[in-house]
């Protein structure tokens, strides 16, 4: 059990049998009264948004999750698929499950996986990721002053804004968390 104090930011605690992330905290102090802390958090499994509050002397229940290697292999229609580093047994995630971080699969790369109650939830990409630029349209010129960008495609099929001097068969750095251009690689 996580006392208030330890109801932090990016810790999984399970609400309903599920398990729930938890992505913003707020504490407030009232004048007489005990301390509120007001939690939002997402649900590993579904990615459903919620919003909790908490009295000074309620306690959150941990969810016990592992986190082990895996291994992207495919994605089809609906799943994306995985292989463990470790027991090399494959297993799938529905697309939906895996949300908006699926653009920046590509086949080979290692990921996270958070495991709860030994089944899979929710994947982690490395925060940058290096991709080829398999189209990116000529800069114009003379549309070169200041801080201007063009829409680029990389390898796994995602468009993303980068800056005019960046060419087909270029390799860069992107954030997989925000989705941006961070440099071009050597």
């Amino acid at each position: 059990m996580l006392n208030f104090n330890e109801i932090k930011t990016g810790k999984v605690i399970k609400i309903n049998d599920e398990p729930f992330i938890i992505i913003k905290t707020d504490h407030h102090k009232m004048g007489r009264g005990g301390a509120v802390l007001k939690v939002k958090c997402r649900n590993l499994i579904n990615g459903n948004i919620q919003e909790r509050t908490y009295q000074g002397s309620e306690k959150a229940e941990e969810a016990e999750t592992a986190t082990k290697k895996a291994n992207f292999l495919y994605k089809d229609k609906d799943e994306i698929h995985f292989m463990d580093n470790v027991s090399f047994e494959q297993f799938s995630l529905p697309a939906e499950e895996v949300g908006e971080q699926a653009r920046f699969l590509k086949e080979g790369v290692d990921i996270d996986v958070l495991y709860f109650e030994n089944r899979p939830v929710t994947i982690s990409l490395p925060i940058k990721m290096e991709f080829k630029v398999i189209s990116a349209p000529p800069g114009v010129k003379g549309n070169s002053a200041g801080n201007v960008n063009k829409l680029v495609e990389i390898e796994t099929g995602t468009q993303i804004g980068a800056p005019m001097f960046i060419n087909e068969g270029d390799m860069i750095r992107v954030n997989t968390d925000t989705g941006e251009y961070v440099e071009r690689v050597n």
